[in-house]
């Protein structure tokens, strides 16, 4: 009998013995910088010619690593093999693929620190974003784990006098995955273990410019047990080989986190029944946001300052759930302005993950830092800058925690998905302009108020427009298990991740009713 679920306890660095630990740690993976992978297709390992190169984003001069580009050829192969592995893998009972999530979940924790270090290379996390990360990917083994069991439990249904009735739960085929680049081991780890969970098998398209720790997190997948072909490793083009994956007749689901626009693109190419198709295709997709934090008249401005802060600028903007304006009453939005600024200058501070006190990194690569740098010229046209503005220091792409004040709500900044460290101030009259406001948008992921009134409160819980709401706290650090995770509008399709229903995408039910 599996204990309680819990949620895996984050280290302390300013404890001297686990930062001595993160350092061993990043001087053992330094010493594998630059290695190639190839691709897994039914556990075998193959090179294309063509390689994806992964740059440390806040050392340019430096390559994390190259893998494999799949070709079209190869999505063929790896559908053939996912359908031979999953015949086998879906008679293997609950509890056997359950205990191959927990064992993956046991080594990806003894392993925490090396992950980590990974991350910081390939992403330029803070330490305490990237240990974090891990943390999580631990949390949705032990979760998916526990769900897929719960799932092959008897489901209670009605009965008659001579017939013997129940409701089995089956996994539906092979399914694609296409997973993003700012959580690229713990979303990925979670995108593709829950399909797995309950009996499917998957084709993975990691992130093409963080594509290492994926290959790392498809290693430790083979080591728990995973059967091969279960899993298959394909990165490469979207253009190339995404379309590919996600129109071939016989993909049976689609997994995405990625942005609106391509989440768009993948739901309607998905849609169209291809020749010799014969079920309309599943699609679960995460698509981003325009994120708000609400504060009131009444709130505790102290804290909402901090909350609008940590939200705001951890890993540099770089989450789906960050804070990119906040939207602030009247009577209190000087002073929340104010106490912003000021603990934007206190507390957050660009420089490299490597050093492990910095709390804002480079963002990802070339193509986010120019789109970002271009909204901030955009907000110099729309707001008064009031923090930053620029280029960060380094050699790497780096860029100043950036804060606008006096944006109007309809400005381009305070509507649009910029995934970068820069935060929109918006002024509203009062609570029903903020609600207002904040609900004129087409996404409707992550949001926060901070109130005191418990009218307002309530309201917010019936009104407010999105699929994470958070009350008198930021709209960052979603725990699986704790607060499922999905949003609403464009933001995706509310499929809650980490939550008691999520695995329902990747499986059909049967009833089943015997004459007695």
């Amino acid at each position: 009998m599996r204990g309680a679920y819990h949620n895996e306890p984050s280290l302390d660095f300013s404890v001297p013995a686990n930062r001595e630990a993160m350092q061993a740690a990043l001087a053992h993976v330094a010493g594998q910088l630059g290695k190639r992978y190839p691709l897994i297709i039914g556990g075998e390992r193959r090179e294309t010619g063509a390689w994806l190169r992964s740059v440390n984003p806040g050392n340019l001069d430096q390559v994390v690593g190259e893998v494999a580009k799949a070709r079209a050829a190869d999505v063929e192969d790896a559908m053939r093999a996912a359908e031979a592995a999953q015949k086998v893998w879906r008679t293997t009972s609950a509890e056997g693929r359950a205990s191959t999530l927990f064992k993956m979940a046991a080594i990806v924790r003894r392993r925490k620190l090396e992950l980590a270090a990974w991350m910081v290379y390939e992403l330029d996390k803070a330490w305490d974003e990237a240990e974090g990360e891990v943390c999580e990917a631990v949390d949705f083994l032990e979760w998916y784990g526990r769900q897929a069991l719960k799932l092959d439990e008897p489901v209670e249904l009605a009965h008659i006098p001579d017939e013997a009735n129940e409701m089995r739960y089956f996994p539906i085929g092979v399914g694609v995955v296409i997973s993003p680049w700012n959580f690229p081991c713990a979303i990925f780890t979670g995108m593709t273990m829950a399909p797995v969970s309950v009996g499917n098998a998957v084709i993975v398209k990691p992130a093409s410019n963080t594509p290492v720790i994926g290959y790392k997190m498809v290693e430790i997948m083979e080591e728990a047990g995973v059967p091969a072909g279960v899993v298959n490793f394909l990165p490469g083009d979207g253009a190339e080989i995404g379309d590919a994956l996600v129109e071939h007749p016989r993909t049976r689901f689609i997994s995405f986190t990625g942005s609106k626009d391509v989440g768009i693109r993948i739901n309607e190419r998905a849609a169209k029944v291809q020749p010799g198709q014969r079920w309309l295709k599943r699609v679960t997709a995460e698509m981003g946001g325009k994120d708000a934090i609400i504060v009131d008249a009444d709130a505790d401005l102290e804290a909402a300052a901090n909350g609008i802060v940590v939200s705001a600028f951890g890993f540099s903007g770089q989450k789906c759930s960050a804070c990119s304006r906040a939207i602030i009453h009247a009577d209190v939005y000087d002073a929340i302005v104010e106490r912003v600024v000021e603990l934007t200058r206190q507390n957050v501070r660009v420089g490299s993950g490597l050093e492990g006190n910095a709390t804002v990194g480079a963002v990802v690569d070339e193509r986010q830092y120019r789109s970002i740098l271009n909204y901030i010229e955009i907000g110099k046209q729309e707001g008064r800058l009031v923090h930053g503005g620029g280029k960060g220091p380094g050699n790497g792409y780096y860029i100043e925690p950036t804060i606008f004040a006096d944006v109007p709500a309809t400005a381009r900044i305070a509507c649009e998905e910029i995934f970068g460290p820069v935060l929109a101030l918006v002024k509203a009259r009062d609570f029903d302009d903020a609600l207002a406001i904040a609900n004129d948008s087409e996404y409707g992921l992550t949001g926060s108020v901070y109130a005191r009134s418990r009218a307002t409160l309530e309201r917010a819980r019936q009104e407010f427009e999105v699929g994470n709401l958070y009350l008198n706290r930021k709209c960052t650090g979603a725990l699986m298990g704790v607060h499922p995770f999905s949003g609403m509008k464009l933001s995706g399709t509310n499929t809650k991740a980490g939550g008691p229903d999520y695995l329902l995408a990747f499986v059909e039910a049967k009833s089943i009713g015997e004459r007695l």
